[in-house]
């Protein structure tokens, strides 16, 4: 069985950028579906005690396996997520990262730029990346519940742009709240001990 993680920090801890309200909507409405509903769909069947990344890897791209997948992969989506963010996060990075942004995406300024920008023009619900492969780093978006993974890209960083991500906070001001993430709360930390094992 599969369970709903605690949070990294408290509901309230991510405001103003993130409202609790936000947070207990998204977290304890939105995460939890996805996590009892992978549960419903695996039970008693051949995905049943596997891992997450197994299912997804398994499921991506089959038709026939599309509930599997996409809450399988949106329960995987949030888990890191919510570790992609920190209170009084944001900000340059430093180290191996800091490094690798300058040297493969024109530096600290240009990479906000564009991860923003990723992250806004994802038509519909979806995800912006920041990714590892082949030793560099690239901005991807995916659609819905998809995941880099199943690319063979290692995830560093994500921006949840599902409307439920935002929608009670900054209404249809998509730009303002992904700005608001970038500058504030996205962890370096994270990213790093994830580009570490990539």
């Amino acid at each position: 069985m599969f369970t709903l993680p605690p949070l990294p920090f408290a509901e309230g801890a991510l405001a103003p950028v993130i409202s609790a309200n936000t947070l207990g909507f998204h977290y304890g409405k939105h995460h939890k579906a996805y996590v009892d509903n992978l549960n419903n769909l695996v039970k008693g069947g051949e995905f049943e005690g596997q891992s997450l990344e197994a299912i997804i890897k398994a499921t991506a791209g089959k038709a026939d396996k599309a509930g599997v997948f996409n809450n399988a992969a949106q329960v995987w989506n949030h888990t890191f997520y919510w570790n992609c963010l920190k209170p009084n996060g944001g900000g340059k990075p430093s180290g191996r990262i800091a490094q690798m942004i300058d040297s493969d995406l024109g530096g600290y300024d240009k990479f906000k730029a564009d991860f923003a920008q990723t992250c806004v023009t994802q038509f519909g619900s979806g995800w912006g990346w920041l990714v590892a492969e082949g030793g560099k780093l690239k901005l991807v978006k995916t659609p819905n519940a998809e995941n880099p993974m199943v690319k063979g890209q290692t995830a560093l960083l994500t921006i949840d742009v599902w409307e439920h991500a935002y929608y009670l906070d900054y209404q249809n001001r998509r730009p303002d709240h992904v700005n608001a993430v970038i500058d504030k709360l996205l962890n370096w930390d994270f990213a790093a001990q994830n580009l570490a094992k990539a």
